[in-house]
């Protein structure tokens, strides 16, 4: 039994840092424990929560004179007293500009908008209840703040949300929005809540959020949404002291913590889905950390703590799914859909939270764990250049305490970012991480939707699961996604993509049709430090289809792709890269040793071996060519890519390369070699090296590398063939590495899910297998490697690892 599985079976609790997740082999389920417990509880416990949970809410241990927390409360009292000089009640409204009175209530758009208000007025009660309750926001204890807070909190009642209201809109405004605003201001001012009061906002929550979103763990009470539908009816229970229905909704916790194997949810791998197809950890994966995070804090010393046996699988998650995506203080776009679409908002901005609550839940894990989990946040903070979590004007109180808090101590030392390669098989993303630099390539198929849109959100995204790579130097290149760049880039050319030039419509694949290609491989292999990918890219609402390559090298990504091939009657483009200038640069380009003139325009390069941008890359293009190029500035708006953001036009600078593949090509192709971060002289040096990387095989059939300097050697069968001295009779991603100790690691595995046997051969003479997984059968040694796998096509394209030991 590994350590891991150990720790899941029994999980050792040590004193007050423990999460109360419960001892293994107990007796009595954790909804039977909850009910049993409960019938001993008395209003104290429940006085005890609600002061646990004004904690977790307001924050704790801070100075309100200390920055950033005085800017922080004065940013607080500003904008409450900007909602209390404007509330003004009104008959289907509390605000002039929040009208949630709906003429013709259905589920349309312009219902979603008049429920959406409904819930906005809530959250601004929160936040007047939140500025009476701070110290230093200028409203302290304001008895005209109260005031409105309980006439609002009885007009919103009265008019809207009550146990006689028919809901209209998205549901998520009536069950999670609203009543988690809601009970939280009741939380704040529940001293001042006459009985009836509080029985009436409870019964408003029971109607709309009855027992019965628990009956069923699928639909729109899964993974996030069933955490936040659980804290809704966990506030209300504490709120209206309500044993039986805190201990149900406990319990109802249990079916998030074990892993998936289909739907959504966190997988083995690391991966989490919501929505059914959309890889979603900087979304709902963070919005699911931060609700069990605050629930187990919350819950940990009382009579219900979340006692489910699986819980430790919730808190490896930390290391396995969230920590992979974060660097340098920002957590990637391509987990975080239709978030990245979303004005005031940033990869930085939605890391925040994030970090806070990583720092919450490590003081109920272990020793080791909140260790290690406060040593990577620290890293992350320290290295934020760009955007540093305290100086978010929008981080909570409670968040910015936790930094703050964890900053100050000296005992930490923050952590370097580790050096690893990771595949998400399950979401079709994978992560490469160097001391200096880290990407990720975001990919679509069969089970992974092109992109998500929905709510008016993420209208162009339609290419970012098109092999879009992302990538961002180690104190460089940090702002490439924050400033305005998802409503000015053109979405044709995010940077790795293959895509056609037909225009497409706004929110293409129609409102929530997440549109998936129909394509099997997808996914590829890793030895944990480098590594294969591939994507059978079929366009969205497209002819267009190529197949890609990356391998994951030590200070590089080689990218292939071949067979590109369309009938769309548009050209087809490979973006290079395309990097986001800053106001202040103008960085210098040179392609084969000649610097481009610095000006907006374009630029055409016949056959093209090499190109810099200083700053930021050197590209190397190993077969010659043909290049574009173009620096320029683009204007658009928020408005543009999400109905909800401003019209307000913004205007950014790109500098972008490419390969033009013409119009309806056919079979062709590319390669190139992508170095973040390398110097001008260190790019001219890798073009002239023509020993450093062979390129085995850039077809429609295989696509290989091996790069003698690191022993390895990396090919993707998109059909039986052989590549160098690597063959195989079925589709496969094939990586070897051989080691410098006599002994070799093979990694195999099925993207596409529908080998049921797979024949691996590799020409180098082999002594003995040290290793092997269940799945291969049979092995032949001696002047070549023969491994049989069988099964992989029930494996849903995990790698299978082989140690041999060289002849």
């Amino acid at each position: 039994m590994s350590p891991s599985m150990r720790r899941r079976t029994f999980l050792h609790v040590t004193g007050g840092t423990a999460l109360g997740l419960g001892v293994a082999g107990a007796a009595t389920t954790p909804a039977t424990a909850a009910v049993e417990k409960s019938a001993v509880t008395g209003p104290q416990e429940f006085a005890a929560l609600r002061a646990r949970w004004r904690e977790l809410v307001l924050g704790t241990g801070f100075s309100p004179t200390a920055e950033p927390f005085r800017t922080l409360l004065a940013e607080l009292g500003r904008t409450a007293q900007a909602h209390l000089s404007t509330m003004t009640p009104a008959d289907g409204s509390l605000w002039p500009d929040a009208v949630w009175r709906d003429p013709e209530p259905d589920t349309d758009a312009e219902s979603y908008a008049f429920s959406a208000k409904m819930n906005e007025s809530y959250n601004r009660l929160a936040t007047l209840a939140q500025a009476w309750a701070q110290p230093g926001t200028g409203l302290t204890a304001d008895p005209d703040v109260l005031r409105a807070v309980l006439d609002g909190l009885d007009h919103l009642y009265t008019q809207v949300y009550n146990e006689t209201t028919v809901r209209y809109g998205n549901w998520w405004n009536w069950q999670i929005g609203a009543p988690q605003a809601l009970m939280d201001t009741c939380v704040l001012v529940h001293d001042h809540l006459p009985a009836e009061r509080i029985a009436a906002y409870c019964r408003a929550v029971d109607h709309f959020v009855p027992d019965s979103v628990f009956d069923a763990y699928t639909g729109t009470s899964t993974g996030a949404n069933r955490v936040d539908l659980c804290r809704s009816v966990i506030l209300r229970s504490i709120v209206g002291e309500d044993s039986g229905r805190i201990a149900r909704a406990v319990a109802a916790l249990d079916p998030v913590f074990p892993y998936v194997t289909s739907g959504d949810g966190f997988y083995a791998d690391g991966s989490f889905i919501q929505h059914r197809n959309v890889p979603y950890i900087g979304g709902y994966g963070s919005v699911l950390h931060d609700g069990v995070g605050r629930l187990m804090a919350l819950l940990r010393t009382s009579p219900w703590p979340v006692a489910s046996p699986d819980a430790q699988l919730f808190l490896d998650t930390v290391d396995h799914a969230i920590a992979p995506f974060v660097h340098n203080g920002l957590i990637m776009d391509n987990v975080s859909s239709r978030g990245i679409s979303r004005a005031g908002t940033s990869d930085h901005t939605r890391a925040h939270a994030l970090l806070a609550t990583i720092v919450l839940i490590g003081q109920g894990a272990s020793e080791a764990e909140n260790t290690r989990w406060r040593a990577m946040v620290k890293g992350w903070m320290r290295r934020d250049y760009h955007a540093p979590p305290l100086s978010n004007p929008k981080l909570s109180l409670a968040r910015a305490a936790l930094l703050r808090s964890l900053l100050d101590d000296t005992a930490v030392e923050p952590a370097p970012e580790p050096v690893e390669h990771r595949l998400f098989h399950h979401m079709d993303r994978a992560t490469h991480r160097r001391r200096g630099w880290c990407a990720s390539v975001s990919m679509a198929s069969k089970r992974i939707a092109h992109y998500e849109y929905g709510n008016g959100e993420h209208a162009r995204g339609y290419h970012t699961g098109a092999g879009w790579l992302s990538w961002w130097g180690d104190d460089f290149g940090l702002e490439q996604y924050s400033d305005a760049y998802w409503p000015t880039v053109d979405p044709y050319r995010l940077p790795g993509i293959t895509a056609s030039r037909k225009p497409l419509a706004d929110g293409e694949g129609g409102n929530w049709g997440q549109p998936m290609p129909d394509a099997a491989w997808v996914g590829g292999t890793t030895d944990g430090e480098f590594g294969a990918t591939g994507q059978h890219l079929v366009g969205l609402s497209s002819t267009m289809h190529a197949k890609k390559s990356w391998f994951w090298l030590d200070d590089a990504v080689v990218c292939l792709g071949a067979g590109i091939s369309s009938r769309d009657g548009h050209a087809v483009e490979t973006t290079v890269d395309n990097r986001a200038l800053t106001s202040t640069e103008n960085p210098a380009l040179t392609v084969d040793g000649r610097t481009q003139h610095s000006r907006p325009g374009t630029g055409s390069f016949e056959n093209a071996r090499w190109a810099h941008i200083a700053g930021h890359a050197g590209y190397v293009f190993p077969r010659g060519l043909r290049l574009d190029t173009v620096r320029e500035e683009r204007t658009g708006a928020w408005r543009d890519i999400n109905t909800g953001g401003p019209a307000d036009p913004l205007t950014r600078r790109y500098l972008t390369l490419y390969a033009d593949h013409g119009t309806d090509p056919t079979d062709a192709g590319y390669a190139y070699v992508l170095m973040p971060g390398a110097s001008l002289r260190t790019t001219a040096r890798r073009a002239a090296d023509r020993g450093w990387l062979h390129l085995l095989a850039n077809t429609g059939a295989q696509q290989g590398v091996r790069v003698p300097r690191l022993g390895l050697t990396a090919v993707n069968f998109w059909s039986a063939g052989t590549a160098g001295r690597l063959s195989a009779d079925a589709p496969a991603s094939v990586l070897v590495r051989e080691h410098r100790d006599g002994t070799a690691t093979v990694v195999v595995s099925d993207p596409a899910r529908q080998a049921a046997s797979l024949r691996i051969t590799w020409g180098r003479r082999v002594a003995s297998v040290i290793s092997k997984p269940p799945t291969v059968t049979a092995v032949t040694t001696g002047p070549a490697l023969a491994l049989t796998f069988t099964g992989l096509d029930r494996a849903a394209g995990a790698p299978q690892r082989v140690r041999v030991r060289l002849g």
